[in-house]
């Protein structure tokens, strides 16, 4: 079975159990907390070993994970590393945020500028978006920030990508004039 099909399968799991003892968002900021912990490489390392052993693996989860999360996420923990999917425990934290967002009918959207937008251009691109049908009820919004655009807006929406940049204009208009049916035209 697929690393992302037995995360999705745990993720599931413990968003439906944190659902029905009314959890959901302490278990989401301890998948968060979890996250940012898995980010450093010792931890990443002993998460992959499979030479550490399991009981010295549940005395270091025991004392970082115990003290600083739910009992529900602890006891999932500890389920983990009984089933020894410890490995996986970033990605089902991962997994976990992604199916939070679409629970709560969250979508991500990225918009690269070429300068930043100010609050005004930020709530009107954002009312357009909520009013089409492309995005859930609610947005959570990155903006990047790329010079190279020139001008104009990309935005990215899931696995969507609408591109309105002067560079992604000029790049179009190029590939036209040094086509073959243009240069008939003339």
């Amino acid at each position: 079975m697929s690393v992302q099909r037995i995360a999705t399968r745990y993720a599931k799991s413990i968003l439906d159990l944190a659902l029905e003892q009314g959890n959901l968002e302490t278990v989401l900021e301890d998948m968060k907390g979890l996250l940012e912990m898995s980010k450093h490489k010792e931890l990443l390392l002993l998460l992959k070993s499979p030479i550490v052993s399991l009981d010295k693996k549940r005395a270091v989860f025991k004392s970082l994970f115990d003290p600083n999360f739910s009992a529900l996420t602890t006891a999932f923990i500890h389920l983990i590393l009984t089933k020894r999917r410890e490995d996986l425990l970033p990605e089902i934290a991962e997994e976990f945020v992604t199916q939070y967002k679409l629970y709560k009918g969250i979508t991500n959207v990225t918009i690269t500028t070429a300068t930043p937008l100010n609050a005004e251009a930020l709530a009107e691109i954002k009312a357009k978006l909520l009013a089409s049908d492309i995005t859930a009820k609610e947005l959570e919004i990155t903006q990047k920030v790329n010079p190279d655009l020139l001008g104009g807006f990309v935005i990215e929406v899931g696995d969507k990508l609408f591109d309105n940049s002067i560079s992604f204009k000029l790049n179009k208009l190029s590939k036209q004039f040094k086509s073959k049916d243009f240069i008939k035209a003339i």
